[in-house]
């Protein structure tokens, strides 16, 4: 089959669009997608200059989300004095799956010039994944320890380096499934919260002063294709999932949404423009309603006397 853009041999089929598309225009195509996302959200704020730069934190785990989108905004924004990059990656303590993806950082870092931080559990917590499951004092899933450590260090490491934005490499696959999670379980709340975390514009998100605020640049892009742009940009990705990874309502999800896109091509697409609209609806009624205060132990935001972190972190301990 050959690229509907140039007669190129094509390496793809894009059934949502029709288009068959060569390397070259399947990475343009992923390009663009990201570029646009960033001019839509207004993620380059205005009063941003030369001499006074915004710094953007990237989430980089190693895998191919993340590595597609590091290595998309350092070649678009290289030549921009306006953005600064600094990658940071998170060490959770996994025998035999971090450090690999970890390599894989830091040898896109290296070969992109670019500020790299890494941060671990063990240090932050005095607690490593493997034991965490191993123990399982709360009788939860590994993804539901991992997220809450993960989201705490990305936060607070996000305003050490004075962060004025974080970005992480969701794609399309992971909003969509999200966005049919949350509706499934009639979560208007966390709707709320999902909208001013990283959907909507900058400029419409409701007033957050007590965290950095999020942006997902890849969630135009199916997973497929960035995992295939990865391949053909021959990038030092880590493509291997998480021994722990259980989440099994996800899972559910994600196979009834292949299932959806494979009979009806834009099914995603059309999820998440929905999706967006009653997240924005549902942020205008809840965005500003939370009671939040200190964390007794951490000081973090939050709307208990002890943060989730603290208080999973203290159910660890007490094994």
């Amino acid at each position: 089959m050959n690229c509907d853009k140039c007669g190129a041999d094509a390496v793809m089929h894009a059934a949502y669009s029709g288009l068959h598309l060569c390397e070259e225009h399947l990475r343009r195509a992923v390009e663009k997608r990201v570029r646009q996302r960033v001019r839509e959200d207004g993620l380059i704020p205005d009063d941003a200059t030369p001499e006074d730069p915004v710094t953007w934190v990237i989430g980089l785990s190693g895998g191919k989300d993340s590595v597609v989108l590091t290595k998309i905004l350092h070649d678009t924004f290289e030549q921009d004095p306006r953005i600064e990059l600094v990658a940071l990656s998170i060490h959770e303590g996994i025998e035999g799956y971090r450090d690999a993806s970890l390599d894989a950082s830091e040898e896109l870092t290296a070969e992109l010039d670019i500020r790299h931080e890494t941060v671990s559990y063990a240090e932050e917590f005095g607690i490593e994944m493997d034991d965490v499951v191993e123990d399982d004092p709360e009788n939860m899933a590994a993804c539901a320890y991992c997220g809450v450590f993960r989201r705490d260090l990305l936060e607070t490491y996000a305003e050490a380096l004075e962060a004025d934005l974080m970005l992480t490499g969701h794609n399309l696959d992971d909003e969509a499934e999200t966005a049919l999670m949350n509706v499934f379980e009639g979560d208007i709340e966390q709707m709320a919260r999902h909208f001013d975390a990283s959907l909507g514009p900058m400029d419409e998100r409701s007033e957050q002063d007590h965290h950095v605020p999020r942006a997902k640049p890849l969630r135009d892009v199916p997973e497929k294709e960035v995992a295939l742009y990865a391949h053909l940009a021959d990038l030092p990705a880590h493509i291997t999932e998480c021994p722990h990874a259980e989440e099994a309502f996800r899972g559910e999800v994600q196979e009834l949404l292949l299932g959806l896109e494979d009979d009806h091509p834009g099914t995603r697409h059309s999820i998440m423009a929905g999706y967006e609209r009653l997240a924005a609806l549902a942020a205008e009624a809840y965005g500003d309603d939370a009671d939040l205060g200190e964390c007794d132990r951490c000081g973090a935001t939050t709307a208990r006397d002890i943060c989730r972190k603290c208080a999973l972190v203290e159910a660890v301990e007490a094994v």
